[in-house]
């Protein structure tokens, strides 16, 4: 979906198809076919965005194969969905059984994270539609914040100085600029985008930004506005937002706020959760930890690294963060001239709802894709952004 900001500007909304993980080119095509379709006909659109994931057996296969990647973007015209944005994060598995910690791996000490990337760069300079010269990428924030010392931490930041290179070379070949988004996450290296400022401007280069996850600017209690008006004081540039909100319980000491919590502690996806005490920001890698004794403060509210859809808030006691996202967005293009012009709502976790808030078949995943990026055309189109067809 294309808007028009009032600037002049175009900015794109998709949505991301990590939702639907498949690992091959196969299962990515049969994605565009029995899910992107036909979230794009229930908005009664002839044109959709989405913002790609592809596994790295899939990249692999586009990357290296030219008659595959035209084949793709054929598919893509075929189907009305058109392609700005890739996530990059994850590398391989993301619809495994079990995702929690292996979704960190490779991180950006391994030459494994350059050269995927680097070949989602090129695939996606292929894919952009032939008005759009501009294209970008989010990725892992460095590393998880275990066994990163400071030898791995200049192999990152010489990868990224790399990656930089090429993307410069790769817009060069083809007049395709591609930029690349560190995504802060917590328990990552980079957790916030205050962490993000010092090792994105030691880079200093403009390819390589960040990436606002407003799902996991909320769960660190941080508050959109002080946090993008930091990255713009710092030249940090914002290559993308992904749209998405937290799980929010007001008074977690409460036993009905734990049992509700209880039911989204799933076993694929970890879920960090924070809390703000008098002496900071503290956490838990995961949900259950959080709920399973005194690791965690409950005298103030918790936050849950779990992307709830934006449409539909938890039953009570539990309340998404979606004002987070509100706030956020009001920032990232509701003044003058648009921080950054590719948004993405990003909900993975619909299977990992408890059971009686999942989708029971495609239609009503369907369903709930379609309302998420009707909401949040309707809030783009409040701040005075103008729906193109």
């Amino acid at each position: 979906m294309r808007f028009r900001h009032p600037d002049g500007s175009t900015v794109h909304l998709a949505y991301c198809t990590n939702v639907h993980p498949a690992e091959t080119l196969d299962g990515v095509v049969a994605q565009l076919r029995d899910h992107c379709e036909p979230v794009r006909r229930r908005l009664g659109r002839d044109r959709l965005g989405i913002g790609l994931w592809l596994a790295r057996d899939a990249a692999r296969t586009l990357d290296t194969d030219p008659s595959a990647l035209r084949a793709m973007r054929a598919e893509l015209d075929r189907h009305g969905l058109e392609v700005v944005t890739l996530n990059g994060f994850p590398y391989q598995g993301f619809g495994a059984e079990e995702v929690k910690y292996r979704v960190y791996q490779p991180d950006w000490a391994d030459p494994a994270r350059l050269d995927h990337t680097t070949a989602l760069a090129r695939i996606l300079a292929g894919l952009l539609p032939d008005d759009v010269n501009e294209g970008s990428i989010s990725t892992l924030p460095l590393a998880w914040r275990t066994a990163y010392d400071g030898t791995r931490a200049e192999q990152a930041r010489t990868a990224l100085r790399t990656l930089a290179q090429r993307l410069d070379a790769l817009e060069e070949l083809t007049g395709r600029s591609i930029r690349v988004g560190l995504e802060p996450e917590p328990g990552c290296v980079v957790e916030t985008t205050h962490d993000a400022i010092a090792p994105l401007t030691a880079i200093g280069h403009e390819r390589i930004g960040i990436c606002v996850d407003t799902c996991h600017l909320a769960t660190s209690f941080e508050d959109p506005h002080t946090a993008l008006d930091a990255l713009t004081a710092a030249g940090v540039p914002v290559v993308k937002s992904q749209l998405s909100a937290a799980l929010h319980a007001e008074q977690p000491h409460l036993p009905e706020v734990r049992e509700t919590l209880a039911a989204f502690d799933e076993p694929r996806f970890l879920h960090q959760t924070r809390t703000v005490t008098a002496a900071g920001l503290r956490g838990t890698d995961d949900l259950g930890t959080a709920l399973g004794g005194d690791a965690l403060p409950d005298s103030a509210p918790w936050r849950a690294h779990f992307h709830v859809p934006l449409h539909a808030a938890p039953a009570e006691p539990l309340t998404s963060t979606l004002p987070v996202l509100k706030a956020a967005l009001t920032r990232l293009v509701g003044g003058p001239r648009p921080l950054t012009r590719h948004l993405e709502v990003e909900t993975y976790t619909w299977q990992a709802l408890p059971p009686e808030l999942r989708p029971r078949d495609r239609g009503r995943l369907a369903d709930g894709i379609a309302a998420e990026l009707a909401l949040a055309r309707d809030l783009l189109t409040d701040l005075g952004l103008k729906e193109l067809p």
